[in-house]
């Protein structure tokens, strides 16, 4: 072998062994900014569990705030139908209770009117006919 290549295969060995040192450099930074990040994660975790678990029971307190509404709303509604179903019966009781007796009061006024109304025309018939010859036949 000639003094030159020997020199350019020293030359590339050097080269391969400051690249191979210069590589395990940067896996070594990689694996610290690795833990570092690590670290990071575990501190914000540990940090913001708490308001995270927080906001969970403000959810599960709002959400079973809403189930409680929710059903009080259908009793409301349902309570509403009943008294307005109740209040309808009452209305229908109360009238058919009230009406009857008014139309067969009503009807016995009729009857009466209609009995003064026959007493009068009698009276107005008797006074109208004459008195004289219709009686002197019928007396025997």
């Amino acid at each position: 072998m000639s003094v030159w290549a020997e020199t350019f295969l020293g030359i590339i060995a050097v080269s391969t062994l400051v690249t191979a040192v210069m590589q395990v450099g940067v896996l070594i930074a990689a694996g610290r900014l690795a833990r570092r990040l690590t670290g990071l994660l575990d501190r914000a975790d540990r940090e913001l569990r708490p308001t995270f678990d927080h906001v969970n029971a403000i959810a599960r307190d709002a959400s079973r705030a809403v189930a409680l509404a929710t059903a009080q709303v259908e009793r409301a509604d349902q309570m509403f139908s009943d008294v307005s179903k109740r209040i309808e019966d009452t209305l229908t009781t109360v009238q058919t209770s009230l009406i009857a007796p008014a139309r067969e009061g009503r009807a016995l006024l009729y009857a009466f009117r209609a009995a003064m109304d026959a007493v009068r025309d009698a009276r107005r018939r008797a006074r109208a006919r004459p008195r004289g010859d219709d009686e002197d036949a019928l007396f025997i």
